[in-house]
Parts: C-alpha cells; sequence; structure tokens
C-alpha cells in the first residue's frame, strides 16, 4: 500500500520549494487577514463622519456695508439712494457733513450685503472669511476696499466686524459698444476679513448629558452608533432615542468632555447600507443613483420621434405693365416627421449598480430620455428605490 502511493504521487522539480504544512497554515492565514482587514475597513467608518454634536453650529452673520476705492464702476447714485445715504451717514460719524441740497455722484461707491460664517466656539479677535455682493448697479468690485461694516446675528447684536481688500475672481473690459466679461464681478472674497468681537454661548458644557445628531435620520444608524460607543467606552453611556438623536452619559467636568467627545468621534463602527435612492435633476438632465438600486426583470421599448418645420420665403410680383398690380411676400412650409424604429428589450434583475448601468446605456437613451425610463420603470414597480427629482 506505501508503495503504491509513493508511484501515484506527482513528481515535484528538483529545484521546486518545499512548504511545510505549518507554513501553508501561517500563509493562509495571512492572506484572510489580509482580504479581511480590507473588507473590514471598506465597510466602516467613523461616528464623526455620521453624527455631530447638537448645539455645536455655525451662524450666519449679515451686515450692509460700501466698498471704495473703484475705477469709476460702483452704483449709479441716482438710481441707488441707499449708496448715497449710507456714504452720507458714514461721513457724519467722521464728522463731515454735506449741504442738505448736494448732489454728489460716488461712481467710486458701491452698496454691498457682507456675509459670513461664525464657527462654532470662535473666541474674541479671531479672524473668519466674509463674502461681498453688491446690492445696486455697480458693474464692478474689483480693486475695491471694503470700510469698516458691523456684521449681526439674528439677535440683532454685532458679532463681527469686517473690513480689507475684496479679491475678485474675474475680468472685464468695455468699449465702443462691445464688451467682454469672464467669470463674475458683482461678488468677491476677502479671507480674514472679519475680526470676532463676541462669542456665541452654547450648551457644550451644561447638563449631564450630550446629544449626538445624526447627519441622516435611520434607525438602524442610530443603533449602531449606541452599541459601538458602548462596547468602547462602556454599557450604559450611549442609548439611541428616536432615529436621528444618540444621548450620551458625558463628564461634569468641561476639560474631562473634551476628551471624552474626541474619543467617541473617534470610534469605528460598521457603515449601515443606504436607502436605495435615484436623484434626477431636470434642470440639468444628471441622474445619480447609489450603491442600493436594484432592478427587477422588466422590459422596455424606446423610440424617438422628430419633427422639422422649414419655412422659405416666397415672392410674387405683378408684371411691368399691369395695372395695380402689387408684390405678395408668403411663406412655404416643410414640415417633416421621422419616427425611428423602437425595439423591446429585455432588461434582466440587476442586484448591482454596475448591471442596472450597463443596461441602461444598451438603450441608446439620453438623459432626459433615462429620465422618463426610470420613471416609468418605477411606476412598474420594477425598480425597488426612491426616485426624487429635483
Amino acid at each position: 500500500m506505501k508503495a503504491m502511493t509513493n508511484a501515484h504521487a506527482l513528481p515535484l522539480p528538483l529545484n521546486a520549494p518545499v512548504l511545510q504544512p505549518r507554513l501553508w497554515l501561517a500563509l493562509f492565514a495571512v492572506l484572510l487577514l489580509a482580504a479581511w482587514t480590507s473588507m473590514a475597513q471598506a465597510q466602516t467608518v467613523r461616528i464623526k463622519e455620521v453624527a455631530a454634536v447638537q448645539g455645536v453650529r455655525s451662524n450666519q452673520l449679515t451686515g450692509f456695508g460700501l466698498v471704495v476705492g473703484l475705477d469709476g464702476t460702483g452704483d449709479q447714485t441716482t438710481q441707488m439712494p441707499y449708496t448715497a445715504q449710507g456714504m452720507n451717514n458714514y461721513l457724519q460719524q467722521l464728522g463731515l457733513t454735506l449741504p442738505a441740497d448736494a448732489k454728489v455722484q460716488f461712481k467710486n461707491v458701491a452698496a454691498v450685503m457682507v456675509t459670513a460664517q461664525l464657527p462654532a466656539f470662535a473666541q474674541p479677535g479671531q479672524m473668519i472669511d466674509v463674502t461681498v455682493s453688491s446690492m445696486g448697479n455697480a458693474k464692478s468690485l474689483r480693486g475695491g476696499t471694503l470700510i469698516a461694516t458691523p456684521l449681526k446675528g439674528l439677535d440683532g447684536e454685532i458679532y463681527a466686524i469686517a473690513q480689507g481688500n475684496l479679491l475678485v475672481g474675474g475680468a472685464g473690459a468695455a468699449a465702443g459698444g462691445s464688451k467682454v466679461q469672464v467669470n463674475h464681478l458683482s461678488a468677491g472674497r476677502i479671507p480674514a476679513g472679519a475680526q470676532v468681537e463676541r462669542t456665541v454661548p452654547t450648551a457644550f458644557a451644561l447638563g449631564p448629558t450630550i446629544d449626538l445628531g445624526l447627519n441622516a435620520a435611520d434607525f438602524q444608524t442610530a443603533r449602531r452608533v449606541a452599541e459601538a460607543i458602548n462596547s468602547r467606552m462602556g454599557a450604559g453611556v450611549a442609548s439611541a432615542i428616536d432615529g436621528r438623536l444618540v444621548r450620551l452619559q458625558a463628564p461634569i467636568d468641561p476639560h474631562a468632555r473634551v476628551g471624552f467627545l474626541a474619543e467617541v468621534e473617534d470610534i469605528p463602527m460598521q457603515a449601515v447600507i443606504p436607502v436605495a435612492k435615484v436623484i434626477v435633476n431636470t434642470r440639468t438632465g444628471s441622474i445619480v443613483m447609489n450603491q442600493a438600486v436594484t432592478l427587477a426583470p422588466v422590459a422596455v421599448a424606446h423610440g424617438n420621434l422628430s419633427v422639422s418645420i422649414s419655412s422659405t420665403p416666397v415672392i410674387s410680383q405683378a408684371n411691368p405693365l399691369a395695372p395695380g398690380g402689387q408684390t405678395v411676400v408668403a411663406e412655404k412650409a416643410d414640415i417633416q416627421i421621422t419616427q425611428e424604429g423602437g425595439s423591446l428589450i429585455q432588461m434582466d434583475a440587476a442586484p448591482q449598480l454596475a448591471d442596472l448601468v450597463r443596461m441602461l446605456n444598451s438603450l441608446g437613451a439620453t438623459p432626459q430620455d433615462l429620465l422618463a425610463i426610470l420613471q416609468a420603470i418605477k411606476a412598474a414597480g420594477a425598480m425597488n428605490a426612491e426616485l426624487e427629482v429635483i
């Protein structure tokens, strides 16, 4: 029996390396660990990517300002009275009073609206970016300087002061009735153009709990967030209140809360399969779908109908010696209707996004046609996805 086994053994090359069973087992374990690690990395996200601390958010600031130093491209003050009124008020603050009957044209001044985002935990003295947009009929804000402008919140309090030179990402020229313009000249930005003057109080250090708000309402995500936090920080630390809110039992010490939240936000969790959704933009014809969209077997017939109308002017003149002759101008219309042959295409079940895209491309339809086809497939119950039109 032993000799028969050796006789049927496969011969090996003379210089072929022979691996021991332990080496084969170790190599298999390494490959399995690498595959498992890559799959885990592809399917895990951090909690900070799916949730944010409630109450820690930015605030909108707005203000009315004046941009000076324009090269004759400012507002026409005869048509924009608030530009002249704003300039007069600013000059009065500087101790200059204009006569009541003075007609001053501020061609180098433009009235603007200044907006900014006050980030969370912003402290006095920090600098934030501002956006400056023209309110009147100024031709260009290029080369202008924004004078000191208070930025207020919705409560009417001043939280920042903006001032600085504008950066306008455009250019233009006009002469002799011709005009050339690249990008937009009526808006610009001032990097670090506003200084924070007041802080916004937050409830971050108040109360024994901290709430995490999910970016998208989903009960499965809320449950997995709570489970991931409890497995790392201890049982009972996190509890899912609903599909949007997860409540944490946080330390009372504000300094300890910073470290607590830093560790919580960095906890990995298993990603949740998103809701199958197809987004259709009717203005641009864009169609976007996620990986969860699947298709049941369905048959689709697609064909195009085109109508072409051309008009040719026809002029009929009377004879030279005809009394009372007139020239008659008429039009000759030529209408053609062309219908391309449509075919019934069988679309099999598509469990993956790549299969669905390949079958839709096989129809040879334009984005506008695909919009109608997807709506019809959804109405027929062959697509298990939410169709959202924006």
